[in-house]
């Protein structure tokens, strides 16, 4: 897939998905909720964690069957629910207090602390509706068993296990010196958990299970892809100003919060950063698919890598 290619699978992909979550992102909520949700996860952000999850999708040849591009869909929208939730909750005084998200004020601040903390728990539980469809005529668009699945992957990515086990690990180390391995363990849970579970979702819409080599490979792929764009934020947070990033740049340092800038240096990080994608490049060199299934993937570790916002 040559940029051109790549650069139209994306864009075809994030229009399914916005207007896809512009559908089931229900404005008319009440009392200003619906207004508060939309506000907190349309028009806005990089799409990554959806672009991972149709990605692997595709990998896995899920696009081969209707059921399995309809969950494709589904999974993508409702990482993207999780993911938006999470950050209109660490952005609430209570935790980073930060007023700035995708170049636009933050909920809390647009909306008020309660309509935000209410908006970010109405979305957590829309996501997992998202994943478990009405039946039509008696049968659902995704089967019962694979609802399940992406059920469960998505809610062990998010809760104490994963994204918010790492959040707690976060505000739990301001001002604490970390080793590598803790920072890592912390950054494994907070950011890197649904990454990696974007990829598992995809490819469990393909029909892979544990225990399969593809599966395998394409869980190290997301293993590996989750810490390199922790490890990219960090680096683009001490390098880059607010307007380029959307959000608070140097937040970090004005928190004494560890990061691995602090921790490797700005070479170090890079560095570390880029084996992450030769190690990502390479659990798909294992998987028995064609170039051309695997290319979007591909695309997305190297612009995870070698972005600049």
């Amino acid at each position: 897939m040559n940029q051109d290619q790549d650069q139209r699978w994306t864009t075809e992909v994030l229009a399914r998905v916005e207007e896809a979550l512009s559908d089931w992102v229900p404005g008319e909520a009440p009392a200003g909720l619906g207004a508060a949700m939309r506000y907190g996860v349309l028009d806005g952000g990089k799409r990554l964690r959806a672009l991972l999850v149709m990605g692997a999708a595709q990998a896995a040849g899920a696009d081969l069957h209707p059921s399995g591009r309809e969950a494709a869909l589904r999974a993508a929208c409702a990482v993207e629910l999780i993911h938006a939730y999470s950050l209109i909750h660490d952005d609430m005084p209570c935790m980073d207090n930060d007023v700035l998200r995708r170049g636009k004020p933050t909920v809390h601040v647009a909306f008020g602390e309660a309509q935000a903390m209410l908006a970010g728990d109405a979305m957590q539980a829309l996501a997992f509706e998202v994943l478990t469809p009405d039946d039509e005529d008696g049968r659902s668009a995704v089967p019962p068993d694979l609802q399940a699945r992406l059920c469960r992957l998505l809610a062990h990515a998010a809760g104490q296990s994963g994204m918010a086990g790492g959040q707690a690990i976060d505000l739990a180390s301001v001002g604490h010196a970390l080793d590598e391995a803790t920072l890592r363990d912390m950054h494994e849970r907070k950011t890197g958990a649904l990454l990696r579970a974007s990829v598992q979702m995809g490819a469990a819409c393909g029909g892979l299970r544990p225990g399969l080599p593809a599966w395998s490979a394409l869980t190290a792929y997301g293993h590996a892809m989750g810490l390199a764009f922790q490890i990219v934020d960090d680096v683009l947070d001490a390098t880059q100003d607010s307007a380029q990033l959307g959000k608070t740049a140097g937040k970090d340092a004005d928190a004494n919060k560890p990061t691995y800038v602090s921790l490797l240096g700005l070479d170090g990080a890079q560095a570390e950063a880029e084996r992450l994608l030769d190690r990502a490049l390479q659990a798909l060199e294992a998987m028995d698919a064609t170039p051309a299934s695997l290319a979007p993937l591909r695309g997305i570790a190297e612009r995870i890598v070698r972005r600049d916002h």
